[in-house]
């Protein structure tokens, strides 16, 4: 109890001269300002890369909300690693441990809107270039009615700029859309540059037929990828509940046992490091169940 004493007091400390130190100042705001310059510097460019670009659609989290989050966890935290250890410098540890996974949480949100919005471009892209092209039968014409549209935003708009100097300085279109199916690899990107391909070096002599079922194509597609979000939506939904559920089975497991024999079989080191287990494998299971919900969209 000493140990536990002293973490307690620390903390107390702690808190007593950060308000000491920043009267006058918004404690809370000082706290998440220091977050925030660190996740800056040490956060891989990915991350920052898709925080921006979330960022300018006006889906990125408020400071206030990713305090929200912190507090929720904290507070979910601690009461689950409380039932089941019953230990206030077990629970702290745990809590730290948890907090830090805020940014890794935050990258995949960020990397989901970004990746939806990466999907949305691509269909105007693959839409509007097949549209261009049928009035102009120049591949390197359409792109530049697109591009002039002002439909694309970045980075997709400035890779249809750079496939347009690659056409001209090479005067084919080989290298412009081998570039552009490496940067997307949707496979309605490929099917369409290879079927613009197709017709520019070999010739067709019904290209508008070709052209409307790869239209056709995109259109099912589409339409996958939007009833594969919904269902994404509700299957993360029920995975969450489900998650909790189970780190909440040890309240089951306490009311079956009693208290008081759960608290003695609380002093075997082996019922420690089965409990330990537990936790760590429920929340690698909620991890990889978050890392599946915020893959690619409509990518290969």
């Amino acid at each position: 109890m000493y140990i536990e004493e002293l973490v307690i007091i620390s903390v107390i400390f702690l808190g007593i001269y950060a308000y000491r130190n920043y009267k006058g100042q918004n404690v809370g705001k000082f706290i998440t300002k220091q977050i925030q310059e660190i996740y800056d510097r040490y956060a891989p460019y990915s991350f920052k890369m898709v925080r921006e670009k979330t960022k300018e659609l006006g889906q990125e989290y408020t400071p206030r909300q990713y305090m929200v989050q912190v507090i929720a966890l904290t507070v979910f935290t601690g009461v689950v690693t409380y039932l089941y250890f019953y230990n206030l410098v077990i629970c702290i540890i745990y809590i730290a441990v948890v907090i830090m996974f805020v940014p890794y949480l935050s990258y995949l949100r960020c990397k989901r809107i970004y990746s939806e919005f990466l999907f949305e471009q691509i269909q105007v892209y693959t839409s509007n270039v097949i549209m261009e092209f049928a009035t102009t039968q120049s591949f390197v014409k359409a792109l530049e009615g697109v591009r002039n549209s002002g439909i694309l935003e970045d980075p997709v708009k400035k890779d249809v700029d750079h496939m347009i100097e690659l056409a001209y300085q090479n005067g084919s279109i080989d290298e412009s859309l081998e570039y552009m199916s490496g940067l997307y690899p949707y496979y309605i990107v490929k099917n369409m540059h290879q079927l613009f391909l197709q017709i520019t070096k070999e010739g067709a002599r019904n290209s508008a037929d070709s052209l409307d079922n790869m239209q056709l194509d995109i259109d099912m597609l589409v339409e996958s990828v939007y009833r594969d979000r919904i269902e994404r939506a509700s299957f993360h939904k029920s995975f969450l509940q489900f998650g909790i559920m189970l780190y909440l089975m040890v309240m089951l497991v306490q009311y079956l046992l009693g208290r008081e024999t759960y608290l003695i079989l609380l002093d075997r080191w082996y019922i420690k490091l089965l409990l330990h287990g537990t936790l760590i494998i429920n929340t690698y299971f909620l991890l990889k169940g978050e890392k599946y919900y915020n893959e690619n969209v409509g990518a290969e």
